[in-house]
């Protein structure tokens, strides 16, 4: 039995719906930029360039019916609906027509980011950690394995705040496929049991303040809600 100088945090997860069961969480990837239109509103080309990744911390899950307060060292706080993809075996150098065998499940989650802070980083080169990566910043509903919702490639995908609707797409418009983003991933790195992929968010990105309410949903997949609290008290 290994000693350790203090007791390791608990594992990160995610519920899975029907289940007492969760899915612990190993690593969140993101994909950036693949919805069209999202990509015009952002200011870039969308072009089919190579997708690119950026990460959160495991302990950034949040289960849905949460409160989240609002973070620090923001002023333009931003939701963005996204399909989850929940991997539960280990691959490398997947080929697309393969990587579907790898998927546990999907979810709906919400890639909540700090705008500011992203494009002050973007602006100056610099990596987007501190814009989204931070405390509470991966709200993920419910999994539904693939047994009970099959694989998804389209379907209605949307986000409303305090009822009023911002978000609007559906899967068939993202710009990489769930397969595709899969089989690139694992080019790079060996995914493993516990990985979570974010596969970005269409068009209608905006603010949230505190009390909004934040709803949304995937077809097949149901919905998520979150609230955003107060900002967190200083300790």
């Amino acid at each position: 039995m290994t000693d350790y100088v203090f007791a390791p945090p608990a594992i990160s997860s995610v519920a899975v719906e029907g289940e007492q069961a969760r899915f612990p969480v190993r690593r969140i990837f993101c994909v950036g930029r693949n919805y069209a239109a999202h990509v015009r509103e952002m200011g870039k080309d969308p072009d089919r360039e190579p997708p690119f990744f950026f990460t959160k911390p495991a302990d950034a899950v949040v289960d849905s019916g949460a409160v989240v307060p609002y973070p620090p060292e923001t002023s333009n706080f931003h939701y963005e609906i996204e399909l989850v993809v929940a991997i539960d075996r280990e691959g490398f150098d997947l080929a697309p027509a393969d990587a579907l065998n790898y998927v546990f499940g999907y979810g709906v989650g919400i890639d909540l980011t700090r705008r500011d802070l992203q494009f002050e980083a973007r602006d100056k080169g610099r990596p987007w950690d501190w814009g989204k990566a931070f405390d509470l910043s991966a709200p993920i509903a419910p999994l539904r394995r693939v047994s009970a919702v099959s694989h998804l490639s389209a379907g209605r995908i949307w986000l409303a705040v305090n009822e009023s609707l911002k978000q609007d797409a559906d899967l068939k418009e993202l710009v990489w496929s769930v397969p595709e983003i899969i089989s690139i991933l694992s080019r790079s790195m060996v995914l493993r049991p516990g990985d979570l992929i974010m596969t970005g968010t269409p068009a209608g990105v905006g603010a949230i303040v505190a009390n909004d309410k934040v709803t949304g949903g995937i077809d097949g997949l149901g919905k998520i809600e979150i609230t955003i609290g107060s900002a967190r008290a200083a300790s």
